[in-house]
């Protein structure tokens, strides 16, 4: 199937122009143009909370209550992920450097990630967004995306592999640790550049800071508790907000090419719901918009939304949208049957049109 697909090139030569005609319009309409007014407000405000939380954190000094602390200092390192992501895409300076240099701030400093190992992962999934071999984000690890993840697994793994829509979001808990252990390792490794090892110095500095000052205000098992609580709903929100976009959307061969702009619209998924969807996901709730527009200003998604939603439609390119509770629904299910439903994982509407000829 997929090399009858491959070898017949006539159509992805033909769709070519789509994207470059709809990233003509997007650009004389402005919505590239950078929005350093909103960004800077944005980092002036994540620093400022995190002041508060600092105060807060001192002046309560032993207390249960600083449980609370520890649950708005990672809703907070959650926004401060999300302008690290903006930066590392170069959505807010027209500099290079200082978008480099603000993602390394935000994520090393004060995020405590490596932007360097998250950056080569996340624009490999930018390239192939679900596609088999290619995408990071759908690689076999502790959650199973195809049949044939599902097939190496016997045993206790395989009935958890079963379960594991369930299972999803409190393995989330553990997404923080994840990251911060990734980061390190690839800063670590043998063969990191100096500046991947300076990075994951800044990153070990702020890590051991942030310890040292839990168990040095709080006993013990409070420090622990406030360390605990804070990377698993640190995890759980930053996960949360990338799951819904991509997962239960169709997997693509890995050798089958497709035009860029069906490449990203679908195997994208938006998810609507105004203003407080848009801050709590930073603005990865217009997936498609930002996948056809990695560099464009997150306060600029939402105007180009029903641009690219009617070019979609003009041209009978499939374009999803749901709620969000609607999306986890979704992930679940695919993800708890991914093994049933999921046995021809190559269902799209292209593919189907390919066939069709």
């Amino acid at each position: 199937m997929s090399q009858a697909i491959t070898d017949d090139s006539r159509p992805q030569q033909r769709f070519t122009s789509l994207y470059t005609d709809l990233s003509h319009t997007v650009r004389d309409l402005g919505l590239l143009r950078r929005r350093q007014g909103y960004y800077w407000t944005q980092i002036g405000f994540v620093v400022a909370a995190l002041a508060g939380i600092v105060t807060g954190f001192v002046l309560l000094g032993n207390s249960w209550f600083q449980l609370l602390m520890a649950g708005a200092l990672a809703l907070v390192l959650v926004q401060v992920a999300f302008l690290s992501h903006d930066s590392a895409h170069r959505q807010i300076f027209d500099s290079a450097a200082w978008n480099e240099w603000t993602a390394r701030i935000l994520a090393g400093g004060l995020a405590g990630m490596s932007i360097h190992w998250w950056r080569g992962k996340h624009n490999k999934h930018h390239n192939a967004p679900n596609q088999l071999g290619k995408d990071p984000d759908i690689a076999i690890g502790v959650i199973a995306f195809t049949p044939d993840h599902v097939a190496r697994r016997t045993g206790l793994v395989k009935w958890l592999g079963d379960r594991q829509g369930w299972l999803f979001f409190p393995l989330l808990t553990l997404e923080g640790l994840s990251l911060h252990v990734a980061g390190l390792q690839h800063g670590f490794r043998r063969g990191a550049s100096k500046v991947e090892r300076v990075e994951a110095g800044v990153i070990v500095s702020r890590l051991g800071l942030y310890v040292a000052a839990l168990f040095l205000v709080l006993p013990p098992g409070k420090a622990a508790a406030f360390l605990g609580l804070q990377l698993a709903v640190f995890g759980v929100f930053l996960g949360a907000s990338f799951a819904p976009n991509h997962k239960g959307m169709p997997l693509v061969p890995a050798t089958m090419k497709l035009d860029f702009l069906r490449r990203q619209v679908l195997m994208s998924r938006n998810i609507r719901g105004g203003v407080v969807v848009d801050f709590l996901m930073g603005g990865l709730n217009y997936q498609v918009e930002h996948h056809l527009f990695p560099s464009m200003p997150r306060p600029h998604l939402r105007h180009v939304q029903p641009i690219v939603r009617e070019y979609c439609a003009k041209h009978n390119v499939k374009y999803t949208e749901v709620g969000l509770g609607e999306s986890y629904k979704i992930v679940i299910d695919y993800l708890n049957n991914v093994g049933l439903r999921a046995r021809d994982p190559f269902q799209c509407p292209l593919t189907a049109a390919y066939r069709t000829r």
